[in-house]
């Protein structure tokens, strides 16, 4: 199936960490009309204030939400990885609240908002796991919330590490504790409320106390139980139907 459906590995992986897929579940998803499209690094997929009549899923890549203050400051709201549908929510909200881009090149899957709910119609199991996601996806943000409210910057950061080790072995994107981690630091500024220079001090901060290690684009997580105590992390708000030991 991989091989013959790469752009869909992503996605049933996703789902079936968050409840067992059926066969013909999954022969489901694979049969959903995809317009394929690369994009570069860098370039909004949809913007806020856009009504738009498909989703976007991430086939490869890194992407992210984000707001625009009027004096044109950033504020990132999440990260998404391949496998995710970040404007799912798009199905049943007619304005875009907030703008989704590429952070590297990218190939994505545009599936139609018609064709999604005829599929969820066909199999109710489906339309309970995405509108699962979405419930996850709001778990996420309070979490990120906590973070940049209540944590200092240090643990803020340790976190959200945590969090995409976590979400990137749920779809096979994790090796001996090591992922891709192809966002640079103002990127991180703007994801953390931080300045890029406080960003690369936190960063060397974890890579003083033995925590990870980074090479290029890379990230390896050398001690697991001290950067999830330094992120006062918890894998519970990501409801995966497997907990598996890390």
């Amino acid at each position: 199936m991989d091989a013959v459906h790469p752009h869909m590995t992503a996605l049933i992986r996703k789902l079936g960490s968050i409840a067992p897929l059926a066969p013909d579940e999954k022969a489901a998803l694979l049969r959903l009309p995809l317009r394929l499209k690369p994009v570069a690094a860098r370039q909004d997929i949809i913007r806020q204030g856009d009504s738009p009549a498909e989703s976007c899923l991430i086939v490869e890549g890194f992407a992210c939400r984000y707001i625009l203050t009027a004096g044109g400051k950033r504020q990132i709201l999440s990260f998404h990885i391949s496998g995710d549908i970040p404007d799912l929510q798009s199905l049943h909200i007619d304005v875009m609240d907030h703008s989704l881009a590429t952070l590297v090149p990218s190939r994505l899957a545009f599936i139609q908002h018609d064709d999604l709910r005829s599929l969820m119609r066909s199999h109710p199991h489906l339309g309970n796991l995405f509108w699962r996601d979405t419930l996850i996806d709001a778990a996420i943000f309070r979490q990120w919330m906590v973070g940049l409210g209540r944590r200092e910057a240090y643990g803020r950061v340790a976190h959200v590490l945590c969090e995409l080790l976590v979400r990137l072995r749920a779809i096979g994107q994790v090796e001996d504790h090591a992922f891709t981690l192809p966002v640079t630091q103002a990127e991180l500024g703007d994801a953390f409320g931080l300045s890029a220079v406080h960003v690369n001090r936190v960063l060397q901060d974890l890579r003083g106390d033995g925590l990870i290690a980074l090479h290029g684009g890379s990230l390896k997580v050398l001690d697991w139980d001290g950067l999830k105590e330094a992120g006062e992390f918890d894998p519970t708000y990501l409801h995966l139907a497997r907990r598996e030991a890390i």
